[in-house]
């Protein structure tokens, strides 16, 4: 079992949890109850409810659907789009209750990071995909699904075992993350401009 953590971090956790949770919900909800359990870290009290059966039954059976559906051009995109209502209030709470109830603003701070993290890696993850599937080959999608799944446990471990490296991977990604919305977003939108403007062509000829 690990020592008593202190605020600094709690916070790391809190912000692995909102940021991972923006790509694999499910993984994160899984892994972190599964590390508990088997006694790999001691979750803080209002984390433990992630250690029930029932939990890990239901996340782990979600996760199994998502790194499938994860792997599949155009459903991933559609995947992506019913958990925009899902992943950033759930990584927000996560966030959250990494402080409980006890520690009200600390966890009200922590359930904004998560949140807003958690919206930044899912806007993220959605538009890359999505570029992603423009391309006709099957290769770089499944590329990019693999590298969200071994993203997820790798921040998740480094947030409870380094925490100040995985502060600076985080800004890190961060910035990475704004550039690619940034790109991938302009270059999405000129290419539904130009499908828009081609098929009154099509259909006028």
């Amino acid at each position: 079992m690990m020592p008593s953590l202190d605020t600094a971090q709690l916070l790391a956790i809190a912000a692995a949890l909102g940021w991972a949770s923006g790509l694999r919900l499910y993984a994160v909800v899984f892994l972190t109850g599964l590390a508990g359990v088997l006694g790999w870290i001691d979750l803080p009290t209002g984390l433990t409810v992630l250690q029930s059966p029932l939990m890990l039954g239901a996340s782990g059976f979600m996760l199994f659907i998502e790194f499938f559906v994860d792997k599949i051009p155009g459903l991933d995109t559609l995947w992506d789009l019913v958990h925009t209502v899902v992943r950033i209030p759930a990584g927000a709470a996560l966030a959250a209750a990494v402080f409980g109830a006890d520690q009200s603003t600390w966890a009200m701070a922590a359930a904004l990071m998560g949140g807003t993290l958690a919206a930044t890696s899912h806007i993220a993850k959605a538009t890359t995909r999505a570029a992603v599937n423009t391309s006709p080959e099957p290769f770089s999608n499944l590329g990019m699904s693999l590298l969200g799944d071994a993203l997820v446990p790798t921040a998740l471990w480094l947030s409870w075992t380094h925490p100040l490296v995985f502060a600076v991977l985080l800004l890190v990604s961060l910035v990475v993350m704004v550039g690619l919305v940034w790109v991938l977003g302009r270059f999405l939108r000129q290419l539904a401009m130009r499908v828009t403007a081609w098929r009154p062509t099509v259909q006028r000829g």
